[in-house]
């Protein structure tokens, strides 16, 4: 029977620079990151009354802000849109060759237009215009030509020019892409702050994200509870202790009096020190080496929160208690870990 191998694909070597190209190659990316830098920086000069204006007809806005762009500033535009809406103010893209058949009708009374063009002179934005002027919004433009036909048009003109592309011809949109984008997250995050945006709102709308577990997550959804809590008496022989720990796999046991209420905390690092002292296991209560009451946690605390108090803490693995100082729960780091919340 022939025997089925996989072929190992080896990759040739990199083709030899030229002397004096790799250096070359470096100052070619140098040259389009200060030239970016440099179009990034002229913006702040441009935060004024007519950022402001912006600012205030996106917070007024009933509906959602609109954001409209061809090309590259289609891309930009979409970019802008996606962060307006994470960061508390509702908003989407729409395509404006599509918007002038038919989707111009997603577009109500309630909404904020952003519309975004480099020269201003973009033929599909200006065909849908006077659509856009006829409902009575908002519009607000993102141009690099403020005389241009849409800056004119209008209600506010936010000025994005550069002094040149990063492109050597002067042709692929790059500075202005960029300075384009930089305005529209000054814009998200200015709104942001001005709503009183929090980390737990982003959390909402980012709820399958790392954020939103970290966020989101209470105490009470990662704990182990009932029969899966290590537990013993007061009274009870630290062999007995030892062995609830290992049959629960927390690293850890709570010591309780007859109502379930902590009386201490026994962990791997007593033990360590009670084998320090030559205590004898199988003879000794474990209340002569657990830790008085220890550190716990109520089931409402944000995962996140607890993650915070063991780290600080330095410690591994926690109880939960209500308010009655019963335990109700227990957790460690690794089920911290399973839950994404580290």
């Amino acid at each position: 029977m022939k025997e089925n191998t996989l072929a190992v694909e080896t990759r040739e070597p990199a083709p030899a620079l030229a002397p004096g190209e790799a250096e070359r190659l470096r100052a070619l990316g140098l040259a389009v990151i200060r030239t970016e830098a440099e179009a990034v920086a002229a913006l702040a000069g441009r935060i004024g009354d007519a950022f402001v204006r912006a600012c205030t007809y996106m917070l007024h806005c009933e509906g959602r802000i609109v954001v409209l762009g061809m090309g590259k500033s289609g891309h930009i535009g979409s970019k802008i849109a996606a962060t307006l809406a994470s960061t508390g103010s509702p908003a989407f893209f729409v395509h404006p060759g599509e918007a002038s058949h038919g989707d111009l009708g997603m577009i109500t009374g309630r909404d904020v237009v952003l519309a975004i063009s480099n020269s201003g002179e973009t033929e599909e934005i200006l065909t849908i215009l006077p659509l856009i002027k006829r409902l009575g919004v908002p519009l607000i433009s993102l141009t690099g030509r403020p005389q241009s036909t849409l800056a004119r048009t209008a209600d506010v003109n936010l000025d994005v020019s550069v002094q040149q592309e990063a492109c050597p011809l002067g042709l692929a949109p790059t500075s202005s892409t960029t300075a384009t984008l930089v305005m529209g997250d000054a814009l998200a995050v200015s709104l942001l702050e001005a709503r009183g945006f929090t980390a737990e709102d982003f959390a909402r709308s980012h709820p399958g994200g790392r954020l939103g577990r970290r966020l989101l997550l209470l105490v009470k959804d990662i704990m182990h509870t009932g029969d899966a809590i290590p537990m013993v008496d007061v009274s009870a022989r630290l062999g007995e202790a030892l062995v609830e720990m290992t049959n629960k796999g927390l690293g850890m046991t709570a010591v309780v009096d007859g109502d379930a209420r902590l009386v201490g905390i026994f962990t791997d690092g007593d033990l360590r020190r009670a084998l320090d002292h030559r205590i004898d296991v199988h003879e000794a209560r474990v209340a002569e080496v657990m830790t008085p009451h220890g550190k716990t946690v109520t089931a409402d605390m944000l995962a996140a929160e607890a993650l915070q108090f063991m780290e600080a803490s330095k410690i591994n693995g926690l109880f939960v208690v209500d308010e009655d100082d019963r335990i109700v729960g227990a957790f460690n780091m690794h089920d911290l870990l399973r839950a994404g919340v580290v």
